[in-house]
C-alpha cells in the first residue's frame, strides 16, 4: 500500500513525461506501418514478380503486422501512464491540503497518525480521575472512530488524519487498477524477437479492454458523442487535445472507427486494429475446432458407407468463422492492392481507408477507394439484397472499377469510391427483400454517414453522389423519406423502387436523379407471364422485356402505384385494360434522367468494363452531366 510519504513526494510529471516518449514510438510505428503499406509494398507489387518479389512482400507484411502491434501496445502504455498521473492528481492534492492544514505543535507519524498536544483548558491532575492523557503524548487516530471529546486539537488532528487516510485509499486504489494493466502490457514470455502470432493480436485486444476498465475514469467511453449529429462529433473531436485524440483511438478504437465527422485517416487507423485483432481472433476460434473428421465412413453393420455425422457437425461449427475469415481477407487483399494495376497502362489503385468494420450479424464494412476527406468527387455505393461481410469482396472491386472510370474522366481532380456496407441488408431474396424494415433501419444510417463525410471534408470542392444497387436504391429512398440527403447527384441501378413517388422526393434538384435498367435482352423480348385474376382478361400479364427483372418484380413492393389506362396490344388481347405501373425511377413518371445501359446484362452487370452504364456511373461520379447517354 502506498504511504503518505511516498504520494508526497511522487513526482507525476515523470509518468506524463513517460507517456510521451511511449506515444511518440507508437505514432512512429503507425507512420511506419503506412510507409510500409502504402509506399514499399505498393511499389514492389507494382513492378516486381516472382519468388524474391513474393518473399520480399511475405517480410514487409510481417513488418507491417510487427508495426501495428507496437503502435497499439505502445499507445495503450501511453495512455495508461497519462491516465494513472491525472487521477493520482487528485489524491495528491487531497493530501498536500491535508498536511497543509497540520499546525507546527502537531505531528504527522509514518503511519499517517496524528501526535497532537492537549488543549490547556482539558490539563487535569492525575489525581482528578479525569482520564485525559499528558500534554504531549503520541495519540494515534483511527479515522472516522474518535468523537473529540471537547478538546479543539484532538477534532482537528482527527480530521487531518482522516483526510491523509482518504487520499492514501484512493491513490492505492488507482495504483492497483492501472498497475494490473500495465503489468499485462508486455511481449508474452518465450518470444523471441517480433514475429508477432494471432495470439499477441488477440492478447492485444484483451489488453484494450483491461485498460478500458482501468481508465474508464480518465477517458470514459461515455464522452464520445455516439448519437450525436456528425457536425457534433466533428466538433467535440476538433477541440479535443492531440494526445486526447490519440488515447481515444487506441482505447475505443471500434467506437472512434464508427464515428462519422471525423477524418478518414483516423477511422482508417483504428478500424485496421479491430480488423488486426478481430481476424487474429476469429482464426484462433476456427483452429480451436479441431482437425477434420472423417466425411466419409462404413456402418458397422451393414457396411455401406454414409456421411459422418461428426464431420456434418465440425463443418457446421467452422462455417461462420470461415464466413467472417473469406470477409476480413477481401479487406485486407484491397489493402495489399494499393498501388497496382490490373492491366498495363491502367492506373494504379489509390490508397484504401477502411472507415467502417464489424463482424455483428451478417457484419459490416466501409471501404474507400481514395481519401474522401480531400478529394474532389466522392461517389457511395450502397449494395443490395445478400450482401454481408462474407461477399464484400464483390462490392470492393466494384467501387475499383468504378473509381478507374471516374478518375479516366476527372481531368486531374481527385475522387473516392465507397463502399457502404453500414446497414444489415436482406439475405433473402423470397423471404426478406421484399420487406421495408430493412431499408426503414439503414436509412437513418446512411443519412448520418453522409452527413460525416460533408463534416471530416477539408474544404474546397465536395461533390458527393450516392449510388444504390437494387435493394441498395430502397434504402436511398429511406433516407431521403425519414431525413434528408446531403448529397448533390443520386444514381440508382436495378432498382425495385425507392420508396417514393417522384425524383423530386429525393432532396436533390431537378435532373440530378439517374436511373439505369439493364438493356433488353434478344432472348426475353416480348415474353409475359400472366397474373392469374378474375377479370376478363385473365388477369394481368406482367412484360419481362428486360435483362433486369428486378424492376418489374420488386416495384410491387417499394414503389407507390399508379392507375393507368392504356392500350398495350403487344402483351394483352382486347382493347385496353387498367394497368398498374409502380412508379420506380426507370419509370418515366418518375422524373428521373434515365440513362443507357448499352453492354449491360442481368441484375450485377452494371459494373462490367466498357458498358454505358459504368460510363455514365462515372460521369455523374464527376459531374460530367453533358456526357450523360440517355436511354431510348
Amino acid at each position: 500500500m502506498i504511504t503518505w510519504q511516498q504520494l508526497e513526494k511522487l513526482d507525476l510529471k515523470e509518468y506524463q513525461d513517460a507517456a510521451d516518449g511511449w506515444g511518440k514510438v507508437s505514432s512512429r510505428a503507425n507512420a511506419a506501418k503506412d510507409r510500409v503499406d502504402n509506399e514499399m509494398l505498393s511499389k514492389l507489387r507494382e513492378t516486381q514478380k516472382g519468388k524474391t518479389a513474393d518473399a520480399a512482400t511475405g517480410d514487409l507484411t510481417r513488418l507491417s503486422r510487427n508495426y501495428q502491434y507496437i503502435h497499439t501496445e505502445c499507445g495503450l502504455i501511453r495512455t495508461a501512464l497519462n491516465g494513472l498521473a491525472s487521477e493520482l492528481a487528485a489524491p495528491q492534492r487531497k493530501l498536500m491540503n491535508a498536511l497543509a492544514d497540520v499546525p507546527k505543535t502537531f505531528t504527522v507519524q509514518p503511519n499517517g497518525s496524528v501526535e497532537y498536544p492537549v488543549a490547556p483548558a482539558l490539563i487535569t491532575t492525575p489525581e482528578s480521575g479525569s482520564g485525559t492523557a499528558a500534554p504531549g503524548a503520541p495519540i494515534p487516530l483511527i479515522p472516522g472512530k474518535a468523537e473529540g471529546g471537547g478538546d479543539a486539537n484532538k477534532a482537528l488532528a482527527e480530521q487531518i488524519a482522516e483526510d491523509i487516510a482518504t487520499a492514501l485509499r484512493e491513490a492505492d486504489e488507482i495504483d492497483g487498477r492501472y498497475a494490473g494493466a500495465l503489468r499485462k502490457l508486455k511481449i508474452p514470455d518465450g518470444v523471441k524477437g517480433l514475429d508477432i502470432t494471432d495470439a499477441m493480436f488477440a492478447d492485444a485486444a484483451n489488453d484494450t479492454r483491461d485498460l478500458q476498465k482501468a481508465a474508464g475514469k480518465y477517458a470514459a467511453e461515455s464522452e464520445i458523442p455516439k448519437g450525436k449529429s456528425p457536425a457534433d462529433k466533428a466538433k467535440w473531436w476538433n477541440e479535443l487535445p492531440q494526445e486526447k485524440r490519440d488515447e481515444y483511438a487506441t482505447l475505443y478504437p471500434a467506437s472512434i472507427g464508427a464515428l462519422d465527422g471525423i477524418p478518414a485517416t483516423v477511422r482508417d487507423d483504428a478500424n485496421r486494429m479491430v480488423l488486426a485483432e478481430t481476424r487474429a481472433q476469429t482464426q484462433l476460434d476456427l483452429n480451436a475446432i479441431g482437425p477434420e473428421p472423417e466425411k466419409y465412413i462404413k456402418h458397422p453393420s451393414h457396411g455401406r458407407t454414409y456421411r459422418n455425422p461428426a464431420w456434418t457437425e465440425w463443418s457446421e461449427k467452422r462455417a461462420p468463422y470461415l464466413a467472417k475469415l473469406t470477409g476480413m481477407d477481401a479487406i485486407q487483399d484491397r489493402f495489399d492492392r494499393t498501388g497496382r494495376s490490373d492491366k498495363p497502362g491502367e492506373r494504379p489503385l489509390p490508397e484504401a481507408y477502411l472507415l467502417g468494420f464489424d463482424t455483428k450479424g451478417i457484419g459490416h464494412a466501409i471501404v474507400a477507394n481514395g481519401n474522401p476527406d480531400t478529394a474532389t468527387h466522392t461517389s457511395v455505393y450502397v449494395p443490395g439484397t445478400t450482401s454481408n461481410l462474407e461477399g464484400i469482396g464483390g462490392d470492393v472491386k466494384r467501387m475499383e472499377t468504378l473509381w478507374r472510370a471516374s478518375d479516366a474522366l476527372a481531368e486531374g481532380e481527385s475522387v473516392s469510391t465507397i463502399t457502404w456496407l453500414g446497414y444489415d441488408a436482406p439475405q433473402s431474396l423470397v423471404t426478406d427483400a421484399p420487406k421495408s424494415e430493412y431499408a426503414d433501419d439503414g436509412g437513418p444510417k446512411l443519412n448520418t454517414f453522409l452527413g460525416g463525410l460533408r463534416s471530416s471534408h477539408e474544404g474546397g470542392q465536395d461533390h458527393l453522389t450516392v449510388t444504390g444497387h437494387s435493394y441498395g436504391s430502397t434504402v436511398i429512398g429511406a433516407a431521403a423519406r425519414q431525413g434528408t440527403l446531403p448529397v448533390d447527384d443520386i444514381f440508382v441501378a436495378g432498382s425495385p423502387g425507392m420508396q417514393v413517388g417522384t425524383a423530386a422526393e429525393l432532396d436533390v434538384p431537378r435532373g440530378h436523379v439517374f436511373a439505369a435498367e439493364a438493356d433488353s435482352d434478344p432472348y426475353l423480348k416480348g415474353v409475359h407471364i400472366p397474373y392469374v385474376g378474375d377479370d376478363k382478361y385473365g388477369g394481368i400479364n406482367i412484360p419481362f422485356v428486360t435483362s433486369d427483372p428486378v424492376p418489374d418484380l420488386g416495384g410491387w413492393k417499394h414503389a407507390p402505384v399508379d392507375l393507368d389506362i392504356d392500350i398495350l396490344p403487344a402483351f394483352i388481347d382486347g382493347d385496353g385494360a387498367s394497368i398498374v405501373k409502380p412508379q420506380t425511377p426507370t419509370n418515366p413518371d418518375f422524373g428521373a434522367e434515365i440513362v443507357a445501359t448499352d453492354g449491360s446484362r442481368g441484375h450485377s452487370g452494371y459494373w462490367d468494363e466498357g458498358t454505358e452504364s459504368l460510363n455514365n456511373q462515372a460521369r455523374v461520379t464527376v459531374g460530367k452531366y453533358d456526357r450523360v447517354t440517355h436511354a431510348d
